[in-house]
């Protein structure tokens, strides 16, 4: 359906590793002409969850136009086994993936991703990819967590972290920023509890709001919930600086 003229589309939650493929992409010269954020109306295997109204802001910031997939798009069957509502969940993006195809002039050349673990994820964007004749980016496919945390930091990105769910990640981690010293006592929780340092299996989601790709920093307010072993941030206002 594409070809090599066309121009690159980035999968964009606003958490660290989505923004970190797209800022990889931007780095090798890549024109990225649309972010794609998918709002899930509740869990899901295949998105970035929380805070993805936010998306929209840090698209203003990096100045890229943003296509949001909204809940009402998902038919996934609720008593279907995690396979079948994998292959559901991703219907809709494939569906906006081929309209926004269809509209650019040369057509979608890759899609940008930001999966580092997940083979039930990143098989699924790749055989999408593959239906729509194009590429897949996925930088940080298979590199090492701490690496990847640190090239982050190194880069200039202020990473928040915006939800939590496992053992050891108690209420104080709500709203920090995952800086050096945050990675540190992550190490010391994946050596004691098996807690990823970049969260991959859900034990803790964030939100970029700043780094080198972007024109203006996101200034949050918010309140914390706590729910005994997880929680999140309830973002009350966000705003450009």
């Amino acid at each position: 359906m594409s070809d090599a003229d066309g121009t690159w589309v980035s999968l964009f939650s606003g958490g660290k590793d989505s923004a970190w493929a797209l800022y990889q992409a931007l780095e090798d010269g890549l024109e990225v002409s649309h972010l794609v954020t998918v709002h899930p109306a509740g869990d899901s295997y295949m998105y970035h969850v929380p805070a993805t109204d936010l998306a929209a802001l840090a698209a203003d910031s990096i100045g890229i136009p943003l296509i949001d997939v909204e809940p009402d798009d998902f038919e996934a069957d609720a008593a279907a086994d995690s396979s079948a509502q994998g292959d559901d969940e991703l219907e809709p993006l494939e569906a906006a993936l081929v309209d926004l195809d269809d509209r650019l002039e040369g057509g979608i050349a890759g899609v940008t991703a930001g999966a580092v673990e997940s083979e039930y994820q990143t098989s699924r964007i790749q055989g999408m990819c593959d239906r729509l004749g194009c590429e897949l980016f996925a930088p940080l496919w298979q590199e090492a967590p701490r690496d990847l945390a640190d090239a982050m930091l190194e880069a200039g990105f202020e990473i928040t972290i915006i939800q939590v769910a496992a053992h050891g990640l108690d209420e104080s981690w709500l709203g920090r920023t995952l800086d050096r010293e945050a990675l540190e006592e992550l190490e010391r929780l994946n050596d004691e509890y098996g807690v990823h340092i970049l969260g991959e299996g859900g034990e803790f989601e964030t939100l970029v709001v700043d780094g080198p790709h972007m024109d203006q920093r996101i200034a949050l307010e918010y309140d914390t919930e706590w729910e005994g072993t997880r929680g999140r941030v309830r973002i009350t206002d966000a705003r450009l600086e």
